[in-house]
């Protein structure tokens, strides 16, 4: 049963599971906790019993020094698979829950999340305990993938060294199908950044558990099938430093019912930092998996219904925390209309468009078309440069000319006559477009209209148009993600030859922005060509599981009309960004870019984060990626280096890292990727 049903979304954050103990009746186990009184989605549960001969004691004795080992597990850490040769009452037979006929493959693909045993250590220093983790990790493995589950959870590495475990799992990633490894990881920072007094440690030593994910993750070479499962305690480090795990492959957050505070009435209840957190979860698709012993005692008035249901079903004993997982789940906002047309656009790949060379089909200028916020700022931006250019009084006796320079199938026509209606000037319209097929929409749109006296309809590249007379104002819509990737500024520098020398040019002015950012997945799908060619392509993206790393910076500007003797459209810029202290190290997998533009006065449009158009979707960010990620300390700063090269037939970037780590120049002589002029 789904925490909720929230309108537009269908991702996996509805669904919410519980960690339980080994039970060898696996169809009673499923049976308890995904019932009606229950309502979880699935289990995570081991796969494997180990039993020898074993007093009961909670401590045992290995290299000479005591551990105490927790009385839940039900795992016996005194099992080794070298004690098995010797065990002459043995038989070969993995002690698993039961055959794989206990459950169907759709139960076991769905409702089961197979755990590894919990005393694994292959980077232990006891060889015969390293030996015997190794055996056991791939039996344990390849029992889930007979089975078919959807993942595996893998325990938490024991130390920050971590080597031999990671090559162990490096093995076993290739010859999987479609199963996953999560990896355990507690969230959790060194005190000195932790926003509470309190503090948890899995693993007993102060340390930023990022750091540990992060070299485990290098060690397997960002194996695309290596995701995480966060354990949430009750104290949570920084914002900062929760926001870098919005950019790595986080499937499935642990919440420990000790993290649970206790409400006004007595219920389970979380802070304000843990509400916020698990409402970012939810929004980034990460399941939700309730931990623990029930740690609240319900308020007596409700003990009867604690207890069991209306039916006379035992209640689960951790169903007060999951109705309060799907309190907070139902009551986030439904996602907007925008939100859910864009929801198959998140985090995929396109190639940018070339403007010049390509023709766009019908269904792209359908969809740029649907973009209302867009047009009603031209609208406004056209509104403010008539009333500037032809004042009240002679509102009708002056006509302004205005060319609509790649006009498309008329959208930017239909609002400068709107804008002209509205301040009742008289104009005269040029719509100038090279692409033919877009040229008989147009001829049917004034038709449509009765423009026929208003609007002349030009066939030709706006380059090499001749116009019979000078321009008062110049439209366009020839921007890209990153401002000038679409080629607007060799567009409109060979179509401002007609705009007159007090002529106004909408847009009058764009500038790129930059910002590095941790994309696990963008780099993995990158990554996943197998070749150098993808690696120096940029890429528009609607970008959503990422962590900016760094505040944006502006790149390159240009302004339109460019009247200067010396003008250049090649452009070069050094950029330093600098991470916050507390949001710990991070590893950058490439550059998030932008763009913001005034189209005239205080009209602007624009996709940069800080001061984006709202409601508008004609434009994604667009994604730089690195050939190799690069670590930054926190604290540390990251120098950056971006070229836009002009050439005879093109027009291409080149960009590099040079500090903390030097990386390649990406993309020399526009090698891999380049816009046709």
């Amino acid at each position: 049963m789904v925490l909720g049903e929230r309108f537009g979304d269908k991702s996996d954050s509805r669904f919410c599971g519980v960690e339980t103990e080994f039970q060898e009746d696996m169809p009673q186990l499923l049976s308890f906790n995904l019932s009606s009184s229950a309502a979880f989605d699935f289990v995570l549960a081991p796969l494997m019993y180990w039993k020898t001969e074993y007093d009961g004691s909670p401590y045992m004795f290995e290299c000479f020094h005591v551990v105490k080992i927790p009385h839940a597990s039900l795992m016996d850490p005194t099992y080794r698979p070298s004690l098995m040769d010797n065990n002459s009452n043995w038989s070969g037979v993995l002690p698993v829950a039961g055959s794989d006929l206990v459950l169907s493959p759709a139960q076991w693909s769905t409702h089961v999340v197979g755990k590894l045993s919990s005393w694994i250590d292959l980077d232990s220093e006891d060889e015969m305990l390293r030996l015997d983790s190794e055996i056991t990790l791939k039996q344990e493995v390849a029992w889930a993938s007979h089975l078919s589950l959807q993942a595996c959870l893998l325990p938490t590495p024991r130390g920050a060294s971590c080597a031999n475990y990671a090559r162990c799992v490096n093995q076993i990633l290739p010859g999987l199908s479609n199963m996953q490894l999560w990896l355990r990881i507690p969230l959790e920072k060194t005190d000195d950044d932790a926003m509470d007094e309190t503090h948890d440690d899995l693993n007993g030593g102060q340390m930023d558990s990022w750091e540990l994910w992060n070299t485990f993750r290098l060690l397997c070479g960002h194996h695309s099938q290596l995701f995480i499962a966060l354990d949430v305690l009750s104290s949570l480090p920084s914002a900062n430093s929760l926001g870098r795990w919005c950019g790595e492959p986080v499937r499935a957050a642990i919440i420990h019912t000790n993290s649970f505070l206790t409400n006004g009435r007595g219920y389970p209840c979380l802070s304000k930092r843990h509400q916020k957190l698990l409402t970012a979860f939810f929004d980034h698709s990460i399941q939700m998996v309730l931990s623990g012993k029930p740690v609240h005692s319900l308020p007596k008035e409700s003990a009867g219904l604690g207890s069991n249901d209306s039916d006379g079903v035992q209640r689960h004993p951790l169903r007060s925390y999951l109705d309060y997982v799907g309190y907070l789940y139902q009551r986030m906002d439904p996602l907007p209309e925008q939100e859910r047309f864009e929801l198959g656009y998140r985090d995929f790949l396109q190639s940018p468009l070339q403007p010049l060379m390509d023709n766009l089909e019908a269904q792209t200028y359908e969809t740029f078309e649907k973009d209302t916020m867009k047009y009603l700022q031209y609208q406004r931006a056209v509104c403010k440069a008539l009333i500037d250019r032809v004042p009240d009084e002679k509102a009708s006796i002056v006509t302004t000319v205005l060319m609509v320079v790649g006009a498309g199938r008329g959208p930017l026509v239909r609002a400068s006559l709107q804008a002209a209606e509205e301040t009742g000037r008289k104009m005269k319209v040029y719509a100038v477009e090279k692409n033919p097929n877009a040229v008989v929409t147009l001829h049917s749109l004034v038709k449509l209209e009765g423009w026929e006296n208003i609007v002349s309809i030009v066939s030709c590249d706006m380059r090499h148009w001749d116009a019979p007379e000078k321009a008062d104002i110049l439209v366009s819509e020839l921007l890209g993600s990153f401002g000038d990737n679409e080629l607007s500024p060799e567009c409109l520098d060979g179509a401002q030859r007609f705009l007159k020398q007090d002529g106004i040019s909408i847009p009058s002015s764009y500038t790129s922005y930059l910002q590095p950012v941790t994309a696990s997945k963008l780099y993995n799908d990158v990554k996943s060509h197998n070749d150098l060619t993808h690696f120096e392509t940029a890429y528009v993206v609607k970008l959503h599981n990422i962590a900016r790393l760094a505040p944006c910076k502006p790149v390159f500007t240009f302004t339109h009309p460019d009247y200067s003797t010396k003008k250049s459209n090649q452009r070069y810029k050094k950029l330093q960004f600098k991470t916050l202290s507390d949001t710990g190290s991070a590893l950058v997998h490439g550059f998030a870019g932008y763009f913001d533009a005034t189209l005239y006065k205080d009209v602007h449009l624009g996709i940069e984060p800080s001061s984006a158009t709202p409601n508008m979707f004609s434009w994604f960010a667009i994604f730089f990626p690195l050939r190799t990620p690069v670590y930054l300390q926190a604290g540390s700063t990251l120098d950056v280096h971006f070229w836009r090269c002009c050439g005879a037939t093109k027009v291409w970037y080149e960009w590099c890292v040079e500090s903390p780590t030097p990386s390649h120049i990406h993309n020399p002589n526009g090698r891999s990727y380049w816009v046709g002029l």
